[in-house]
């Protein structure tokens, strides 16, 4: 049986899924690849029946607050066998760590040329966080490609003490007050 909850967060409600005790699914509410088979509303998190559901919002809350560098969930992907493939060098970056696309490929034995498909898989990763997609950066230590939104891995890479995300939140949030000011003018 599939089971949906939303848990709130400093970064926008945040939707888990969970089938056969295996958590399946990490999503913000507005990414890209949201769920189409994910109707709402959503139950509370705390309602939910399910240990491995209450298990990852604790875990996922305990990571927000800087309190968790591991993740300890039972997890099942559903995905092609290319992209298993990928998640599950994901889940071997360390916290604080990061990869570039390129990196990446070759760390899975493919070509340089393999970024592009490797960041397609990279991005449809389905659980956020838990298996840390925002952990991979352009080959210029750039933040893209990442579903839930650049602010989010921004804050996600700051959280654990990556230059790259600090600098990237500082220019975000230069960028509001620009727009803030310009508005102002108008």
């Amino acid at each position: 049986m599939m089971e949906y909850a939303v848990m709130p967060s400093a970064l926008g409600d945040i939707v888990l899924r969970v089938e056969s005790e295996y958590l399946t699914g990490v999503f913000f509410h507005d990414q890209k690849h949201f769920p189409s088979s994910a109707q709402g509303p959503f139950m509370p998190i705390k309602q939910s029946s399910s240990a491995v559901m209450r298990q990852a919002g604790e875990e996922i809350e305990e990571y927000l607050a800087g309190a968790r560098q591991r993740f300890e969930l039972p997890l099942s992907l559903p995905g092609s066998p290319f992209q298993q493939r990928v998640w599950q060098r994901l889940e071997g970056i360390e916290f604080g760590e990061i990869l570039t696309y390129g990196a990446l490929a070759r760390s899975l034995g493919l070509s340089r040329g393999h970024a592009r498909a490797v960041g397609s898989a990279v991005g449809r990763n389905p659980i956020s966080m838990i298996v840390p997609c925002h952990r991979v950066l352009a080959g210029g230590g750039a933040l893209t490609g990442y579903a839930g939104g650049l602010a989010r891995k921004a804050h996600l890479l700051a959280l654990e003490g990556r230059p790259e995300g600090s600098a990237a939140l500082r220019q975000i949030e230069g960028e509001h007050h620009l727009a803030a000011g310009v508005e102002r003018f108008q």
